[in-house]
Order: C-alpha cells, then sequence, then structure tokens
C-alpha cells in the first residue's frame, strides 16, 4: 500500500511539470528547427507575444540582427506563404532599432500577392538591429509559416536584399 503522502507528492511533481511545460510553450519563441529548408545562417528569430494560439489575436516580434543590415535600409517587404490565413493590422506596425520607434512613411499590405511593405520615413542606419513589431495579428489555423524578409538598401542604387526567414510556429493547443 502507497502511504497518502507520497501518492499527494507524486501527484503534485506531475502537476508541476506539465504547468511548467504550458508555460514554457506560451513564450512563443523560435525554437531550434534541424530540417527547414532553410540555411541556419539565414533563420530570424522572432517571437509571439500571446502564446501562438490558432484564430486568436498575437503580436509578432520580427527580429533582423545587425549583421543582416550592414548597409541599412529604407523599406522592409515580408511575404509569406499561400496557405497562411491570418489577418494584419496596418494600424499597428512599428518598427524599432535600437530602443526607439523609427517612423513610418507607409505600411501596405498585399493580400492577394502576400507580402507586407513597410516604407521607413528615414533611412535605417547601416549595422543596426530591427524589430518588426505585428500588433493586433488575427493568427491563422495552426500550423508552421515561413515569413521571408527583405529589405530595400540605403544607398545611390536601391537594391533589394534577402535578409531571412521567420519559421512561425501556430501550436494546436
Amino acid at each position: 500500500m502507497i502511504p497518502r503522502k507520497l501518492l499527494l507528492g507524486a501527484s503534485l511533481s506531475i502537476l508541476g511539470l506539465l504547468l511548467s511545460n504550458t508555460i514554457a510553450r506560451a513564450d512563443s519563441n523560435g525554437g531550434m528547427t534541424i530540417f527547414s529548408g532553410v540555411e541556419r545562417k539565414d533563420n530570424l528569430n522572432y517571437h509571439l507575444d500571446f502564446g501562438g494560439n490558432p484564430h486568436q489575436m498575437d503580436r509578432y516580434k520580427l527580429y533582423i540582427p545587425s549583421k543582416k543590415l550592414a548597409q541599412g535600409a529604407t523599406r522592409f517587404f515580408i511575404s509569406y506563404p499561400d496557405y497562411y490565413d491570418g489577418v494584419f493590422d496596418t494600424k499597428s506596425v512599428e518598427v524599432r532599432s535600437g530602443d526607439k520607434s523609427v517612423p513610418l512613411k507607409s505600411v501596405y499590405w498585399d493580400k492577394e500577392s502576400r507580402y507586407l511593405e513597410i516604407d521607413l520615413e528615414n533611412p535605417l542606419e547601416g549595422n543596426s538591429e530591427a524589430t518588426i513589431v505585428l500588433s493586433n495579428v488575427q493568427n491563422p489555423n495552426f500550423g508552421t509559416y515561413y515569413f521571408t524578409g527583405d529589405a530595400q538598401i540605403s544607398g545611390e542604387i536601391p537594391l533589394r536584399i534577402y535578409l531571412g526567414t521567420w519559421i512561425i510556429s501556430i501550436d494546436r493547443n
């Protein structure tokens, strides 16, 4: 016969492990991806502030390291797959560099071609880190979505360069 205190202790331990796993998943950071088809150097980090639950409102923070913006940027482009059925709020888009918000000239969402275009009022300096914040996003159904980031670089010839890919997971829960 198992003593009650031992049984209660084991039950509480199991409950604690289950709760800690749920809390850890609610962080919704881009984790380690092994077989994505995206080279490791092109895999960009992100964070979903509200857990990445299907069909719920969320805030996406898409990080771009300074080494990817060696020549600065005047515009960002984010494209996404045709099976992504989330909804963006173009009035709730922000670009941050360091701890400062960067003024935006315009944000355009082309639903048919599946991309967001974020035009900066002033060019972002070279070797600056950036965070693209997409607030009030209506998450799609559960799944994995590859968001591709490009930037139009600062300079005399406005070239569009590939920054990398955010591999965003919306969990089933």
